[in-house]
């Protein structure tokens, strides 16, 4: 696994593949057993302490002592981190829509935002989140988006971000790394995977086999793929959409819809993993 200074790094991969024991190894809360992990350039050890004075991180559910105000425990976490510049909790506070409530009273997605606040209180260079948006709405979502986009490009903050949400990671991510089953699968950047990506056109009929035998016989394809719920992806793309519409109508096959459209991440991401698990099998 590579994270390169000054980039957000989309660590992705399905329930249980080790995304979180990653992310605790590298913050020192577990020891590896075997091999090892490096962090601005020196081997990390038990006895690293003030190598963690420069990240900040959330890893799965945020605590804090939830009798005090969200205020006060962002001042507590300055204490502790040796971090002192005036205005810097109330800045993040912005963050926080209830700092002067004890935390007990939060929601989970106020206490997701709080984690966030007190992740870049003490400005890191390197943040660690484990699914940050957990919790949140879409609009939350959207500002936690544009705040870690804002952190990579103006203070340089590189950051290691996993997600459920492929969406989130596919707009924000500079490289991903898929892991499955405690394995690096893959390490490639999203303007790698837009380049190769392919196009095709998407065709949903109510007789996906007669249109598959029009394809086939009509028009000589046989670069697609049948779908469930009448789908069919076609990769050639020799012949235009109102040509394969025209054909089809022709023929006396209703077509549901008919457009062009081409790979997501997820769709990369699937392909991934599920033949990763169809071998296994």
């Amino acid at each position: 696994m590579h994270v390169k200074k000054g980039e957000i790094y989309g660590f992705l991969g399905p329930n249980g593949a080790g995304k979180t024991t990653v992310m605790k190894l590298i913050m020192n809360l577990w020891k590896p057993t075997i091999g090892e992990i490096e962090l601005f350039g020196k081997p990390l050890t038990p006895q690293s302490y003030e190598v963690f004075r420069r990240i900040g991180s959330i890893i799965e559910f945020p605590t804090f002592y939830e009798h005090m105000t969200g205020y006060e425990n962002l001042q507590m976490h300055c204490e502790y981190m040796g971090y002192y510049q005036h205005g810097s909790t109330a800045k993040v506070l912005e963050l926080s829509k209830a700092a002067q409530k004890p935390v007990k009273n939060y929601s989970l997605g106020m206490k997701e935002r709080l984690g966030i606040a007190r992740a870049i209180l003490c400005k890191p260079e390197l943040l660690i989140l484990d699914e940050p948006t957990n919790g949140l709405d879409p609009a939350g979502m959207k500002q936690i988006r544009e705040l870690l986009r804002k952190l990579c490009t103006e203070q340089g903050t590189t950051i290691l971000v996993s997600s459920h949400i492929l969406s989130e990671i596919e707009s924000m991510a500079d490289t991903i790394g898929i892991i499955h089953q405690g394995r690096m699968r893959k390490e490639i950047g999203l303007k790698e995977i837009e380049e190769m990506s392919l196009a095709y056109m998407e065709l949903t009929v109510q007789n996906p086999e007669r249109a598959s035998y029009v394809l086939a016989d009509q028009l000589g394809m046989t670069n697609f793929k049948v779908l469930d719920g009448g789908m069919i992806r076609i990769y050639d793309n020799r012949v235009t959409i109102e040509e394969i519409a025209k054909v089809q109508a022709l023929n006396e096959v209703a077509v549901t819809s008919l457009g062009r459209k081409a790979e997501t991440l997820e769709d990369y991401f699937l392909k991934l993993t599920e033949g990763e698990r169809e071998k296994n099998f």
